[in-house]
């Protein structure tokens, strides 16, 4: 039996170098049928506790734990056929029921209503909801995180994991030497599970000096890259931050530029915002020029050169709350309008046979033809959101 179910937390003060998730968790359980939002959010980086977490709460609570895989409930139809008599139905066995679903980042890979019918299911609870993710922060899952409250799992730090593999040892009546121990704490990078499969196979193995572990290849979410970049010092590693986060360069520079104030102030604030501007100048030859070789200087200046801005004789060593970029949004409403200005047009084009780039053109015209007129924009067939945008 693998060690990390044989020797998985069975209640709140196993659970080692998470104290805050178990804090917010127990207050979700505990006060649910005083909260507005029915579900709970465990996310943060594999191996953490975040499945973990959801298993204990349901043996603290005394409550029958209903668990289910997202990546198997990626339609609407599943979701109603599983989910919803889950949420229906008392449990058999016992007085309260926990609703796990595991890994939702399954269903925003393949959307065919899936997330809205989510959404609809955990309004109608009278059962909390637990659901856990690796990454929270993908846009499709938005409307989630809105109706959920977040539990932010932090990566194990690699004392906390020592200690843990200790523990284990003296249960299962073995020994490896704490240099052998910090080994495979330190290269695990904070997921506690990888560090104990790794230290059941090391268990095995009669001769240990010519262990080789790998350095574990893991995402990271774009908070801990940016308080690495902000608050670490440039070094090799800092090279490659970004490159373990799952999202695209374009929106990582808006997540910099929004927080970028929030840490550094005087010269370092100019100098960081140097290097981003010079960062996005690589940005526009690449789009521009097709020179993708340019990406690593992008890189460079986004990671190594934002982080050493930085004075190092008043580092930012305290806590700071990152925003998400509000130019998403600005972006997004941009985006919207714009949408809206071309769906007319392309409907006044076909109606007058013109082309779509002249009627795009001369907007502004074809905006007080149809404002002149009620009937036009009946005859047009507009929307009431498409009146509305001609009216602002």
């Amino acid at each position: 039996m693998p060690w990390a179910e044989k020797h998985r937390p069975a209640c709140w003060v196993d659970i080692k170098g998470q104290a805050e998730a178990v804090k917010k968790l127990k207050e979700f359980i505990d006060n649910f049928s005083l909260k507005t939002k029915k579900a709970a959010i465990l996310h943060g980086p594999p191996g953490t506790g975040k499945t973990t977490l959801a298993h204990v709460a349901a043996k603290e609570t005394n409550s029958e734990i209903f668990e289910l895989n997202a990546s198997d409930l990626r339609n609407k139809k599943n979701l109603q056929e599983i989910l919803k008599p889950a949420i229906e139905q008392k449990s058999l066995t016992k007085k309260k029921k926990i609703i796990l679903v595991d890994e939702v980042d399954g269903i925003s890979a393949v959307d065919r209503g899936g997330l809205p019918e989510l959404l609809f299911l955990i309004q109608s609870s009278s059962y909390p909801i637990i659901i856990t993710a690796n990454n929270i922060w993908d846009r499709n899952l938005s409307p989630l995180r809105q109706k959920c409250e977040l539990v932010k799992l932090k990566e194990i730090d690699y004392k906390t994991m020592k200690d843990a593999m200790i523990c284990i040892l003296r249960k299962e009546n073995l020994f490896l030497s704490p240099e052998i121990l910090t080994t495979i704490a330190i290269k695990a990078k904070g997921d506690l599970r990888a560090a104990i499969n790794d230290l059941q196979t090391l268990s095995r193995l009669k001769d240990h000096s010519r262990i080789d572990l790998d350095e574990r290849n893991k995402e990271i979410d774009i908070f801990n890259a940016l308080r690495k970049v902000f608050k670490g010092k440039p070094d090799k590693e800092l090279l490659e931050i970004f490159d373990s986060v799952n999202m695209p360069l374009d929106e990582i520079i808006l997540w910099v530029e929004e927080n970028i104030p929030a840490e550094y102030h005087g010269e370092a604030l100019a100098r960081a915002i140097d290097a981003l501007s010079r960062a996005d100048i690589f940005k526009g030859r690449i789009y521009k020029q097709q020179y993708w070789r340019f990406l690593v200087y992008e890189n460079i200046l986004l990671s190594f050169g934002i982080s050493a801005s930085k004075s190092y004789q008043h580092p930012t060593s305290n806590f700071t709350s990152y925003k998400k970029p509000s130019r998403i949004l600005k972006i997004w409403m941009h985006n919207q309008r714009t949408a809206k200005k071309k769906s007319i047009s392309e409907k006044y084009s076909k109606y007058s046979h013109i082309g779509l780039k002249r009627a795009m053109h001369e907007f502004p015209i074809l905006k007080q033809i149809i404002n002149s007129n009620p009937k036009i924009a009946k005859e047009l067939k507009l929307t009431e959101e498409e009146i509305g945008y001609l009216s602002q």
